[in-house]
C-alpha cells in the first residue's frame, strides 16, 4: 500500500467531478479497487479517504472486539455504514456525492490531504486554519512518533 503525502487543491465541477492527485492515483497503483473510499471525519469538517485494502484492514481490527457488542457495532456503524466507494474514471476523476459534498463543507474546490496511509478531503478555506492547530498541538504535547516494537 502506498502511501499520501503532501496537499493539492483540485476543482470541484458541477457535477461533483473532482481530479484525484496523481501521485495519489499512483498510491492506489496496485489496490484491486481502483478508486477511494470516503466517509465523514468524526473530528473534523473534513472527510476521510482511505483505499480499499485499508477498509479491509479497519474491518479487520473490529473483530478484536466481541462479536455484536456494543463497541463493534457503533464503530462498524459509524465508518462502514456511512462509506462510499467511488471508482476512478477514465481521467483519475470521482465523484463526490451531494451529501459528501455537503458533509465536507466543500464548495468548488477540495484540498486533498496526505496523511501516510488515509487522506482528508477538506474546503481550502478551513484547511489552514487545521494545519496550524495540528503543529500547535504538536509543540504543547511535545508528541513524538512512537518506536516499533523491534527498535527503530
Amino acid at each position: 500500500m502506498g502511501l499520501f503525502l503532501s496537499t493539492y487543491i483540485n476543482k470541484i465541477d458541477a457535477k461533483g467531478r473532482v481530479s484525484v492527485p496523481s501521485t495519489f492515483r499512483a498510491s492506489l497503483s496496485n489496490e484491486s479497487f481502483q478508486g477511494i473510499v470516503l466517509f465523514k471525519s468524526h473530528a473534523h469538517q473534513a472527510l476521510e479517504g482511505f483505499p480499499m485494502s485499508y477498509m479491509q484492514n479497519i474491518s479487520d481490527r473490529l473483530d478484536h472486539f466481541d462479536l455484536l457488542s456494543e463497541e463493534q457495532d457503533s464503530l462498524a456503524m459509524s465508518i462502514f455504514a456511512e462509506s462510499v466507494q467511488l471508482p476512478l474514471d477514465g481521467d483519475g476523476r470521482v465523484v463526490l456525492p451531494a451529501a459528501l459534498i455537503e458533509m465536507g463543507g466543500l464548495k468548488d474546490q477540495a484540498a486533498f490531504v496526505g496523511l501516510g496511509h488515509k487522506f482528508q478531503i477538506w474546503n481550502p478555506a478551513t484547511l489552514d486554519a487545521r494545519k496550524s492547530e495540528a503543529v500547535k498541538n504538536v509543540r504543547a504535547k511535545k508528541m513524538t512518533i512512537p518506536k516499533f516494537e523491534g527498535g527503530q
